[in-house]
């Protein structure tokens, strides 16, 4: 990964023959306490969600069902990362933009947030956002 800030974890898998479970816990894989959780789904074809940054919310990105990618940029350094597997999950912090694309039409992208809503708190602008990255 070229943006040091980003991690991809692998979390457990438990199998058996009832199915499979995946998890994540406090402190051991997540890196936050979540204060809310949303969930994009029916994401159409060449369709995008999120293009932005955040100045003070960390997420947590777990495709549970089918892929997406999910680019990133730090300010000085991009990189992309596909999510398709549900144990795989995403740990973005503040100041990163990030944009998901290629939803795979059976897509669920949960999200884990460190904060509550507050639309303040989002950077919709790239030029802005490049200045607060540095």
């Amino acid at each position: 990964m070229s943006i040091p800030a980003v991690r991809l974890h692998v979390l457990p898998i438990i199998r058996d023959s009832r199915g499979s479970l995946s998890f994540a816990e406090y402190e051991k894989t997540l890196p936050f306490l979540p204060k809310r959780y949303f969930i994009v789904f029916d994401v159409g074809e060449g369709q995008t969600r999120g293009g932005h940054a955040h100045s003070t919310a960390h997420q947590l990105l777990v495709c549970v069902n089918g892929s997406c990618l999910v680019e990133l940029d730090d300010g000085t350094a991009r990189d992309e990362v596909s999510l398709d597997r549900p144990e795989l999950a995403l740990y973005i912090p503040p100041k990163i933009w990030a944009t998901q694309r290629q939803f795979s039409r059976d897509g669920v992208l949960m999200v884990l947030a460190s904060e509550v809503y507050d639309p303040n708190e989002y950077i919709k602008d790239y030029d802005e956002f490049l200045r607060v990255a540095k």
